[in-house]
C-alpha cells in the first residue's frame, strides 16, 4: 500500500473515531433550555422562523436547516442533535484535508485527531444548536481559501465554494465575520510574501466570493445590526483570564485544565517557517485573529462557543508543530531526537485529550439541565388543582417538549421589561386559585432580577421541596391553610438567635398530607454565619421519619441579612409519608452551620445543651 493510501486510511480511522465519540450517548441527556428554542423554531414555517429569529440573537439559517432535517429524521433528542453531530464529523474530515493541503499528511492526521478528541468540539456536536454548523462553514471556507491560493485550476469553482460557505456562515451565526477577518489576513500575507507569484485572478476571485456572500446576506443585514448592537453584553472577564480560558478550552477542551507547556512547545515549532511562510502563518492566524477580537470586544466566557472555528486553527497549528519536529535534523543524533520529541509530545497531547472524555459523558458538571426528569417528577406528583410556574417564561419551549399533562402553566414574569407589581399580582392570583404549585426556576437572575416570583411565593405559600436538575431548580409549594395552632416558644439557639413563636395548620394530620409551619425568629446581634433550618419529625424512639432543610424564607431571608431585633417569618412545609404508621411524633426544629454541616458543633445549641427545640407533638392518623 502506498504512503498516500496509508494516510487516507489513517484519516478515515480518525473520522470514524470522531463519529463514534459524537454519536455516543447522543440522545441520553435531556434537551435543555436553548435546545428547546431550536425545537420550537424548527416546527415553524420558513417565514415564521425568520420573524422569530429577528427578535433573537441568532440568524435563522440553522433553524431553516433544522426544520428540513426534522422533517426527515424526526424530533427525538438523538435525531435533533444528529445534525450537529454530522456537521462536527465533517469538520474533522475538513481539518484533515486542510492540514494535508497546507503541510502534508502527518500534520493533517494529527490536527484531525486533536479536533476529533477535543471535548469542546464534542460537547457542541451533541447539542441541537448552531455552533457545530458554524464550525463546519468556517472549515469549508478555509478549505476553499487554501485551495484557491494553492491550485492553478478551478480558481472560480473554489471561489464559488468559498462564497457558499461564507454566506451560510453569516446566516448561521453573527460571529462568523471573525472568521472572515482571519481569512482576509491570510490573503494579505499571501499577497505580500516576497517572491510569491502574482496572480491577480486569485485576489479578484477571493474578493468576488466575499462580495457575493455579503450580497446574499444583505436582506438580513439591518436585522443583524439591530440585534447585535442592541443585545446586552455581560461584564467581560479580564484579558489574562480570557486568554487562559481560550487556550485551555481550544487545546484541551472543557473537561481538563492541563498545563500548557507541551502544547506550547508544539505551537512554537508550528511557527517555524519554510519557503512559503504564509502557509506557516495560516493556522495561527485562524486562531489568533478571532481570539484577539473576542478579547478586545470584551465578550463573556459563556460566548466561547462562538470560537469553535478557531479550534480548527489551534488543531492545525499543533499538527504542524508535530510535523515540523519530524523534519528537523540535528548535528548530533540526526533526526532521531526531534522525531522522538514529536512522538512523545503528540502522544502526551492525545492522551490528555482522551483522558477528558469520560467526564464529558458522565460528570454531572458537564451535563445539561435535566428537564426530562423534572417534567416526569411533576407529572408523577401532579394532582387536580395544581399549577406550574415557569420562571423565566422562555422555558416553555423545552418544558412543553417533555410535559403534556393537563395542568395550567404560567410563564412569569411576562414581557422583556416586566412590571414587579403586575408579576406579584399574577403570583398572588395563582396562590389564591390553586392548591399547590410547581415552580421551575432558571435564568431568573436575568428575567426576574428582583426575584418577585420567588419572594411572593415564599411570603404567601409554603415551600414543600426544593431540588436541582442541573442548573434548573424545581420548588414545590402548598398554598396556605389557616394556621390555627399558635405556640409561644421563646427559646434560644446559640448566643444570639431566638425562636419566638411557631404556628401550625394542625397537630392532627393524615399520612400523605402536608404539615404547614411558620416560624418566627429574631437575633440580638448581626450574624456572620449562614445557618440552615431543619424541621424534623421523630417517632417515639427518636428515629427520623420526615425532614426538610432550608435556609430561612426559602433561601431569601439568609441569617447574614437579619436585622437585630426584627421578627423574621419563615415558612416551611413537611410532607408526611403516606406509609407512616398512626401514632404520636415529635416535631423539632433547629439551626446548623451551612458551610460545615458535618462538624460536631455545626448545630446551634439551647441553654440546656440540646441541639434542637421540641415544638409540638403531631398525631398521625
Amino acid at each position: 500500500m502506498t504512503r498516500a493510501r496509508w494516510s487516507l486510511l489513517a484519516a478515515g480511522i480518525v473520522v470514524l473515531v470522531a463519529a463514534i465519540l459524537r454519536l455516543h450517548l447522543l440522545g441520553a441527556q435531556s434537551l435543555w433550555h436553548d435546545e428547546g428554542n431550536s425545537v420550537v423554531q424548527a416546527a415553524r414555517s420558513f417565514s415564521e422562523i425568520a420573524a422569530n429569529a429577528a427578535r433573537d440573537i441568532h440568524p435563522p439559517g440553522y433553524y431553516w436547516l433544522l426544520m428540513i432535517w426534522r422533517g426527515l429524521s424526526g424530533e427525538s433528542e438523538f435525531a435533533l442533535r444528529a445534525l450537529s453531530a454530522l456537521a462536527s464529523i465533517s469538520t474533522v474530515a475538513l481539518t484533515y484535508a486542510i492540514g494535508r493541503r497546507l503541510f502534508g499528511p502527518l500534520a493533517g492526521i494529527v490536527a484531525a485527531l486533536i479536533a476529533a478528541l477535543n471535548t469542546f468540539n464534542i460537547y457542541y456536536a451533541q447539542e441541537a444548536r448552531m455552533y457545530a454548523l458554524l464550525a463546519l462553514w468556517a472549515a469549508g471556507s478555509l478549505w476553499a481559501l487554501v485551495n484557491l491560493l494553492t491550485t492553478r485550476r478551478f480558481v472560480w469553482r473554489w471561489a464559488a465554494f468559498a462564497a457558499i460557505c461564507t454566506a451560510a456562515g453569516l446566516w448561521t451565526h453573527y460571529g462568523f465575520p471573525l472568521t472572515m477577518l482571519a481569512g482576509g489576513v491570510i490573503v494579505v500575507i499571501w499577497a505580500i510574501q516576497p517572491g510569491a507569484p502574482r496572480r491577480p485572478t486569485r485576489l479578484i476571485a477571493y474578493t468576488a466570493a466575499n462580495l457575493a456572500a455579503l450580497i446574499a446576506f444583505l436582506p438580513w443585514l439591518p436585522t443583524a445590526w439591530a440585534q447585535i448592537s442592541g443585545w446586552p453584553n455581560p461584564a467581560p472577564p479580564e484579558a489574562a483570564t480570557a486568554l487562559i480560558a481560550l487556550a485551555q478550552t481550544l487545546i484541551f477542551g472543557i473537561t481538563r485544565a492541563d498545563g500548557l507547556s507541551i502544547a506550547a512547545l508544539l505551537l512554537i515549532f508550528g511557527l517555524v517557517s519554510r519557503a512559503r511562510w504564509w502557509r506557516a502563518s495560516a493556522a495561527p492566524i485562524w486562531f489568533v485573529v478571532p481570539a484577539a477580537l473576542f478579547v478586545i470586544i470584551g465578550l463573556a466566557l459563556d460566548d466561547l462557543k462562538s470560537l469553535l472555528p478557531a479550534q480548527i486553527g489551534v488543531a492545525l497549528w499543533l499538527g504542524r508543530g508535530v510535523w515540523i519536529l519530524t523534519t528537523l535534523r540535528l548535528r548530533v543524533g540526526g533526526a532521531l531526537i526531534p522525531r522522538a520529541v514529536a512522538l512523545l509530545s503528540a502522544a502526551w497531547l492525545i492522551a490528555a485529550l482522551a483522558g477528558g472524555l469520560p467526564a464529558l459523558y458522565h460528570d454531572p458538571a458537564h451535563q445539561r439541565a435535566d428537564y426530562r426528569a423534572l417534567a416526569a417528577d411533576i407529572t408523577a406528583a401532579l394532582r387536580p388543582g395544581d399549577a406550574v410556574i415557569l420562571n423565566a417564561p422562555n422555558q416553555i419551549e423545552v418544558f412543553a417538549y417533555y410535559f403534556d399533562a393537563a395542568a395550567p402553566i404560567y410563564p412569569l414574569p411576562q414581557g422583556l421589561n416586566p412590571d414587579p407589581a403586575t408579576t406579584r399580582a399574577a403570583v398572588e392570583a395563582i396562590i389564591a386559585g390553586h392548591e399547590r404549585a410547581f415552580a421551575v426556576f432558571w435564568g431568573d437572575a436575568e428575567r426576574d432580577p428582583g426575584r418577585v416570583v420567588e419572594t411572593t411565593l415564599d411570603a404567601g405559600a409554603f415551600e414543600l421541596t426544593d431540588r436541582w436538575y442541573g442548573d434548573v431548580r424545581l420548588s414545590r409549594y402548598v398554598m396556605p391553610a389557616p394556621l390555627t395552632v399558635d405556640l409561644a416558644v421563646d427559646q434560644r439557639l446559640g448566643q444570639s438567635i431566638r425562636l419566638i413563636r411557631a404556628a401550625l395548620n394542625t397537630t392532627t394530620i393524615t399520612a400523605g398530607d402536608v404539615l404547614q409551619l411558620r416560624l418566627t425568629w429574631t437575633t440580638d446581634t448581626a450574624l456572620a454565619v449562614r445557618y440552615k433550618v431543619f424541621v424534623q419529625l421523630l417517632d417515639a424512639g427518636g428515629v427520623l421519619v420526615a425532614q426538610r432543610d432550608s435556609e430561612p424564607g426559602g433561601g431569601l431571608a439568609l441569617t447574614t441579612t437579619w436585622t437585630p431585633g426584627a421578627a423574621i417569618l419563615d415558612n416551611h412545609a413537611l410532607l408526611i409519608p403516606r406509609d407512616l404508621p398512626p401514632g404520636d411524633y415529635a416535631l423539632i426544629v433547629g439551626l446548623y452551620d451551612l458551610n460545615d454541616p458535618s462538624a460536631a458543633a455545626a448545630r446551634l445549641t439551647t441553654p440546656d445543651g440540646g441541639d434542637f427545640i421540641d415544638v409540638a407533638t403531631i398525631t398521625v392518623e
